[in-house]
């Protein structure tokens, strides 16, 4: 940082990651192969990147701040499978990546965490996101519980958990001011991301929108039929994810 000039930006929640210890951790959480295809959200200053490079087949590194390529150029000299792209996540069409990657590892500040992971589920089949604890908590939060929300019951159908590892605060620079979390997931098999998925995320968030209310008046204010009688009287958080597919089914029909 100090050879570049560099100075971490509080707007895009840049912590950069700084042990090496973290890297086979994530790499054994995500099972990185040597046939493997990888994105990766948030290059920095290239730690990550470079370790994914000795372990995977091709790293696509996407980062939104271009100030940090000197850098990334340096760290990333001599490794000719890394393909930077300077862009904001949100705006890349992941599934369009030559060649398809089939993992994705992430650090992902708090503000773009959650979207970032949604928009990635039907182009990606294995993940591991270091994530601030409060949205780790959230991914894998089991019903009747504060922190179990749309999030959760969209993350959950498409994925289940392979594993989460807690991180110290001091392998950032600069040291952020809460906890952090590696978690794994998996897609399961078979889950199809078309109309029908569109569509479950619709109910899924007019549900949530009004956690304090009843399903029938959440539902009601997000614009969305009437849910069936057994569950109008409940509210979102004690409905398990399964639970909300089958919701769906109802309402669409």
């Amino acid at each position: 940082m100090a050879e570049f000039g560099i100075a971490p930006d509080r707007d895009l929640g840049q912590n950069f990651l700084i042990d090496d210890n973290v890297l086979d951790v994530a790499g054994r959480l995500l099972a990185v192969g040597p046939d493997d295809v990888v994105c990766e959200v948030g290059a920095g200053l290239g730690v990550l990147t470079a370790w994914l490079a000795r372990h995977a087949a091709l790293v696509h590194a996407i980062e939104i701040d271009r100030r940090l390529e000197p850098a990334l150029t340096e760290t990333l000299r001599g490794l000719d499978n890394v393909r930077l792209l300077f862009a904001d996540a949100l705006d890349v069409d992941l599934a369009a990546l030559e060649p398809a990657p089939v993992a994705m590892v992430a650090n992902l500040p708090y503000g773009v965490a959650t979207p970032v992971i949604i928009r990635a589920l039907p182009a990606i089949e294995r993940f591991c996101v270091m994530v601030q604890r409060e949205i780790g908590e959230r991914l894998f939060a089991v019903p009747r519980t504060k922190a179990y929300g749309a999030v959760s019951v969209i993350v959950q159908l498409a994925c289940e958990r392979t594993g989460a590892r807690t991180v110290s605060r001091s392998v950032f620079v600069p040291q952020p001011n809460v906890d952090s979390t590696l978690v794994a997931f998996r897609r399961r098999p078979g889950v199809a991301f078309g109309p029908d998925w569109a569509w479950i995320g619709t109910v899924v968030h007019g549900a949530f929108a009004h956690r304090r209310k009843t399903l029938a008046n959440s539902l009601r204010l997000a614009g969305l039929p009437a849910p069936p009688a057994d569950v109008a009287d409940l509210r979102a958080e004690q409905l398990p994810p399964e639970r909300f597919r089958q919701l769906a089914e109802e309402l669409r029909r």
